[in-house]
């Protein structure tokens, strides 16, 4: 275990999912991140369903191993005794609409007068420029608003909402961590800080390189479940079984799609899917639909063609191939002692710690890092 970030010190000024989690990322590489919370509950993520001892379950697993700061940063006073660790931090990363940091005397240019090596990172929904800046919003308004959402959707009967927080996550905490990890390679040379703007919004269109081309270079442009991958192909769907589960089936390429179709025993004018794609799906359905999962299961097993049978998480966590992996060995604690299987994070094993339990903090249990305020650190902050 190397520890790539043991030097490094982060303040967390966010809450909730985007930013707590890529400082998380930090941690686990072993840096030090200090959470700043607000005094009495602390943030947000806290009082979430289910509690899990004191907590939440969600803060602690996004919280796992980080420390804690309870100050009241709209107080004058209580702001000053930040001084000292902005003066050694070296990233910040933080997630209010913008200008909010500004008001409170805490913007990057405030910052990186006092610390011209700082990492500030900026988290928002729609970046920190633009006629959208400052408008509220939640993952789906995000994924809505960049076109993803609408790529697959589901039907007026039957709207679909995606499973994962797709814009908090992939659009947030993976573009806020790549940023800050080049900002970091730029800093060793350059010796300088700088703002990072990360907009959740922004990250997203990556996401849609398939559709973005296939519009632009032929002016049709994909629609709602009409495309490969969203579940315009009988190559690419779930296809429900005899028992209420679901087969997914991704045998794309034709090697793939013929061992997939003779595995399932598909009639044989029905092989060439170009023809009438409608009713090779039909008939793949009604092939799926007339076995239970455990059947395909075995089916899939031997037959190697793109094609599984969707697990729930909990089956997932009882995988042989994730335990073997070691991708639950490590563990989060709660203030109770009770104990469970951390939240996986994409850091290699050589650069984290071995595995162990570690606790989110309890509020304010680090507040002797921030010594009282004087006169001078007033005035450092002015």
């Amino acid at each position: 275990m190397t520890a790539p970030l043991k030097d490094i010190r982060v303040l967390d000024f966010s809450t909730l999912l985007p930013g707590p989690m890529a400082t998380l990322f930090l941690a686990e590489a072993g840096a030090e991140v200090i959470k700043i919370e607000r005094p009495g509950r602390g943030e947000e993520m806290r009082d979430y369903d289910p509690k899990w001892g004191q907590d939440s379950a969600n803060f602690a697993m996004l919280n796992r191993g980080k420390k804690s700061l309870a100050l009241d940063l709209k107080d004058p006073d209580q702001r000053a005794r930040l001084v000292p660790l902005l003066k050694e931090a070296d990233i910040i990363v933080e997630q209010f609409r913008p200008g909010v940091m500004d008001r409170l005397g805490l913007s990057y240019e405030d910052i990186a007068a006092i610390n011209p090596r700082i990492i500030y990172c900026s988290i928002t929904g729609y970046g920190q420029s633009g006629p959208k800046a400052v408008r509220a919003g939640h993952d789906l308004n995000y994924i809505g608003d960049s076109g993803l959402l609408a790529l697959s959707c589901g039907g007026p009967q039957a709207p679909v909402l995606p499973p994962a927080l797709i814009a908090d996550i992939a659009g947030g905490t993976y573009p806020a961590v790549f940023n800050i990890l080049l900002a970091l390679r730029d800093r060793d040379r350059t010796g300088k800080g700088a703002h990072l703007d990360i907009s959740m919004s922004d990250n997203l269109f990556p996401f849609m390189y398939w559709a973005l081309g296939e519009g632009q270079a032929t002016g049709q442009w994909p629609g709602n479940g009409d495309a490969l991958v969203t579940g315009g192909s009988p190559r690419y769907r779930l296809y429900p079984t005899s028992d209420g589960r679901f087969v997914a089936a991704a045998p794309i390429e034709q090697k793939f799609w013929q061992v997939f179709i003779d595995a399932i025993g598909l009639p044989a004018d029905l092989y060439d899917d170009r023809r009438d794609p409608d009713a090779t799906a039909q008939a793949v359905a009604t092939r799926i639909a007339g076995e239970p999962a455990d059947h395909w299961r075995a089916v899939f097993e031997r037959a190697d063609c793109c094609c599984t049978v969707v697990q729930t998480l909990q089956e997932a966590l009882q995988d042989p191939h994730f335990q073997r992996r070691g991708l639950l060995d490590h563990e989060v604690e709660n203030t109770d002692g009770v104990r469970q299987i951390a939240l996986p994070v994409p850091v290699v094993g050589q650069f984290r710690a071995a595995p162990h339990a570690a606790r989110a903090p309890a509020l304010g249990a680090d507040n002797d890092m921030a010594p009282e305020a004087t006169t001078r650190h007033k005035g450092d902050m002015e």
